[in-house]
């Protein structure tokens, strides 16, 4: 259990926290919750009291998530961090692969923009009943499933 302050006048509120972290209060107790934030003192009154280190944690999760890693990658990184025994080559292995996933992402992005250029390009944009993106979007399940679920006979129309 976090100590108990006898006021806040040596901290910050979770709002003030929240607010020069760039992060609403929700996500300061979240992050506490999924322990990526040390539970703060807190004063007789039971309300949070947080300091400097506080802050500077909160900014890194928060700039760690602006770039895209996820909590667990968050979190792997703050594992070295906090046992004070991480070099620069652990930090890099996670930050490459992270990078790789980006990659992917967008790899996965372009086929996407691709496919929906195509589609696009495939409608006049007349007033008519038949519509080719919404043909393709018809046949979507026979494209990918071969006409039938996982084992399973197509359902009869």
């Amino acid at each position: 259990m976090a100590e108990i302050k006898d006021s806040r006048a040596d901290g910050y509120t979770i709002s003030q926290l929240g607010n020069w972290a760039g992060v609403n209060p929700e996500t300061v107790r979240y992050y506490e919750r999924v322990g990526l934030m040390p539970e703060p003192p807190r004063t007789a009154g039971g309300h949070r009291v947080y300091d400097g280190t506080h802050l500077r944690r909160l900014g890194f999760i928060r700039r760690s998530r602006e770039l895209g890693f996820s909590l667990q990658e968050v979190c792997a990184l703050l594992g070295l961090v906090d046992g004070g025994k991480y070099t620069c080559a652990e930090v890099r292995d996670l930050t490459l692969a992270h990078l790789a996933d980006v990659r992917r992402k967008i790899a996965d992005l372009k086929r996407l923009e691709r496919s929906l250029k195509g589609m696009a390009e495939r409608c006049t944009g007349d007033r008519v009943p038949d519509c080719p993106i919404i043909d393709v979007l018809w046949k979507g399940i026979a494209k990918d499933r071969g006409g039938r679920g996982a084992g399973t006979a197509a359902p009869a129309e």
